[in-house]
């Protein structure tokens, strides 16, 4: 059997997408209305405090398109923080009016193809600690797809030899590298957690940059032979002190 590389996992992961119900919010007073965002913004505030502490994070963004209106993505150390960070969220005032359009379970992963041997425990690297525990960059722009890799009768990703797998991943990361400063990405592994088997984040300021990396490799062999994806969710960052002028109609 062809051999599963170890992963390094860090905090759990949830987005959230909603849709905003405008014609039904639109038919309320204005006082109502500025009372359901206050709640909001006091309670997106509450949750900064993890961010302070380094046991979690969050963001806001405002989607572009008809798949959703807004993205919550909220990392913390356990699954059931986010259970409970999710039920506080549904109960706000402002929660009757928006619509669940899709979420996304996972967990920030490393996958550990290319490590090589060592006696340091990883989850102590200095370069590796940030990455499963991040503080999230407040970029202009963000960029969501979930992604499977290919398992079929011609091309089965799990059925190919780890030296084989090892060669295609460093190929497909020297593209990634190429775009350092340009965008900071977030892998979520989410393999028996949801229905795809992993999330990509991508934070860019430049959202062009988005279909730049994405196009190039679709003509990587990782990609144009193992890859398949769900839809792609892009938005502009939706700022707590916005929120007023943002809900208002």
């Amino acid at each position: 059997m062809p051999q599963a590389p170890e992963t390094l996992d860090g905090w759990y992961s949830l987005h959230l997408f909603y849709a905003i119900d405008w014609t039904t919010l639109r038919l309320l007073p204005s006082e109502e209305r500025q009372a359901m965002v206050d709640e909001l913004q006091s309670f997106l505030t509450t949750h900064e405090a993890a961010r302070t502490n380094n046991v979690g994070d969050h963001a806001l963004y405002n989607i572009t398109g008809q798949k959703a209106d807004l993205l919550l993505w909220v990392l913390r150390p356990e699954l059931k923080m986010l259970n409970a960070i999710e039920n506080d969220f549904n109960k706000l005032k402002i929660a009757d009016y928006l619509i669940p359009t899709y979420s996304y379970v996972s967990i920030i992963e490393l996958g550990n193809y290319l490590a090589g041997k060592s006696d340091e425990d990883p989850y102590e690297n200095p370069h590796i600690k940030p990455r499963l525990y991040p503080e999230l960059p407040h970029a202009e722009y963000i960029c969501f797809y979930p992604m499977d890799k290919r398992r079929n009768e011609t091309y089965n990703w799990y059925m190919l030899p780890l030296e084989k797998r090892q060669e295609l991943m460093y190929a497909h990361g020297k593209i990634g590298r190429q775009y350092a400063g340009k965008i900071k990405q977030f892998i979520t592994g989410s393999v028996g957690l949801d229905d795809y088997e992993w999330g990509v984040t991508l934070f860019a300021d430049d959202p062009l940059q988005f279909k730049k990396i994405v196009y190039e490799m679709r003509f990587d062999e990782t990609t144009a032979r193992y890859g398949d994806f769900g839809s792609f969710y892009v938005g502009h960052i939706l700022p707590t002190s916005e929120l007023a002028t943002f809900f208002k109609l």
